[in-house]
């Protein structure tokens, strides 16, 4: 996946949540464009701290992009909705 690819994506008006589908099987929501940082080969998934307010995260995932095989829009998610990216 190329950077261009998840900017395209993080950074659309109504921001969309996503799911990334890796080649190992694993899989990360992003809910929050705040909580993406994109670099030239990896990215970094936020996960919410659950006691602080966005764009503040408690834990992150490093992702190699050559690893994401697939993003998959998500329904956006509801006012009231639990915070959350990563499983």
């Amino acid at each position: 996946m190329r950077p261009d690819d998840i900017h395209r994506v993080s950074r659309h008006q109504p921001f969309q949540p996503f799911r990334l589908h890796l080649s190992n099987g694993r899989t990360y929501d992003v809910r929050h464009p705040e909580l993406v940082l994109v670099g030239r080969t990896t990215m970094l998934i936020g996960k919410p701290a659950p006691d602080l307010p966005l764009p503040t995260f408690d834990d992150y995932t490093i992702v190699t992009l050559l690893q994401i095989n697939d993003i998959e829009l998500m329904p956006p998610a509801a006012p009231t909705g639990a915070d959350g990216a990563g499983h």
